[in-house]
């Protein structure tokens, strides 16, 4: 009897047990049930459904995006320093001591203006000795003229042989190649002389000075170097991928160093060839400098921009991911997040925008921005609200829809 009632009250310990657990699990189901909807409160008991489908990832409309069409222009940039492609150097003509100078770095000097002397004592000298040498060749002409004359009215007379006609007539040649060799002499130290004399060749600003009054200076030694800033170039390199879209003529915007405004160039010369041992082929731009704003060297950066003809599928650059090398973007079609490989073209790097070739419908809602713990195939949708475009303009930045 004992036993038996063990065993009875066992039985109402147990019932008791399993009905209050039933009231508690009731009441937290009604809870759940009442704060997040059916599904996840039967997720959150413990119960099999499908709460993902019930409570969807929602997105903003600012979050999503639809592809766009636009042109995308590429740009081809390359820099260097500016060079000044007028310069001449000033170099001695004569041997001698330089004995003035008279322009300074800096100084603006006219083409023919007289800028320094070269001591040359002994052409002076020279100058006489050669004068007097022509005029004794001079004078040495005039006797072998008289003597050809009288020999030839000899000869019609029958006093002379035809010999000495010829033998007088030799002599009278060689008389007059001997005045001009004079006369080149002369010239010659004429023109030494004048060489003496240091002239600037162009006209220009003096960029540097390479000997002081004083000095001792040799045959073709530099004495001054001239630079005429009145236009510039820019020689640059761009990659032989690059080059087939240049042309010569094409306007070039540069940024030079210290000045705030873009300046127009001309693309004058492309190289017929890569450079050894690279894969780059020089170009040459030329920047018209009439008010002398730049001087050579400063640095300059040249942009090409090559326009495009044609209309292309364009996303923001934020809305593109990449997996093992594969561009991917992440849709929501069909009330599902779902991940799209994507083949991407061209890209607007200033306006954050990317070509997308091939993978994607023109009516697609892509996400504009990348978000973490993204699972494929969860449901998702877009609040109340017109998606944004991808910014068709150059000037619209992709920005606006990556908020």
């Amino acid at each position: 009897m004992r036993r038996a009632g063990w065993v009875g009250l066992a039985g109402v310990v147990v019932v008791a047990v399993v009905a209050g657990a039933g009231v508690g699990l009731g009441q937290r189901s009604a809870g759940l049930s009442a704060l997040f909807g059916p599904a996840a409160a039967a997720q959150a008991a413990g119960t099999p459904g499908r709460a993902a489908s019930a409570v969807p990832l929602e997105f903003r409309a600012a979050e999503v995006v639809q592809p766009g069409r636009a042109s995308l222009p590429q740009t081809i940039e390359f820099s260097g320093p500016l060079v000044a492609p007028h310069t001449a150097v000033l170099r001695a003509k004569a041997a001698g001591t330089l004995l003035e100078l008279a322009a300074a770095e800096g100084t603006r000097v006219e083409a023919g203006q007289a800028l320094g002397r070269i001591d040359v004592a002994d052409l002076a000298s020279r100058i006489a000795e050669r004068h007097a040498l022509l005029e004794s060749a001079r004078a040495t002409l005039a006797q072998a003229e008289r003597t050809q004359a009288s020999n030839e009215r000899l000869a019609d007379q029958g006093f002379i042989s035809a010999s000495a006609l010829d033998a007088s007539r030799a002599q009278l040649d060689t008389a007059r190649a001997g005045l001009q060799a004079a006369q080149a002499t002369l010239d010659t130290t004429r023109v030494a002389q004048r060489d003496a004399m240091l002239v600037a060749p162009i006209a220009g600003i003096v960029a540097r000075r390479h000997a002081l009054p004083g000095e001792k200076l040799a045959v073709e030694q530099p004495v001054l170097t001239l630079v005429d800033l009145a236009q510039l170039e820019l020689a640059g390199s761009v990659g032989t991928h690059e080059v087939s879209r240049l042309a010569p003529g094409m306007t070039v915007q540069l940024n030079v160093e210290g000045v705030d405004t873009p300046l127009a160039g001309r693309l004058a010369r492309i190289a017929p060839a890569a450079e050894a041992g690279t894969r780059s082929i020089g170009v040459t731009v030329v920047l018209d400098n009439a008010q002398e704003r730049m001087r050579a060297g400063q640095y300059a950066l040249a942009r090409v921009e090559l326009a495009d003809p044609q209309q292309r599928m364009v996303l923001p650059q934020a809305a593109v991911g990449s997996s093992s090398g594969q561009a991917q973007v992440w849709l929501i079609e069909q009330g599902r997040l779902l991940r799209r490989a994507v083949t991407l073209g061209r890209r607007d790097e200033a306006g954050g925008r990317v070509e997308v070739v091939d993978g994607l419908a023109p009516d697609a809602q892509v996400l504009a921005a990348r978000f973490d713990n993204l699972r494929e195939g969860a449901p998702a949708r877009v609040a109340a609200g017109k998606l944004p475009p991808v910014a068709s303009g150059a000037d619209a930045p992709a920005s606006t829809t990556l908020r």
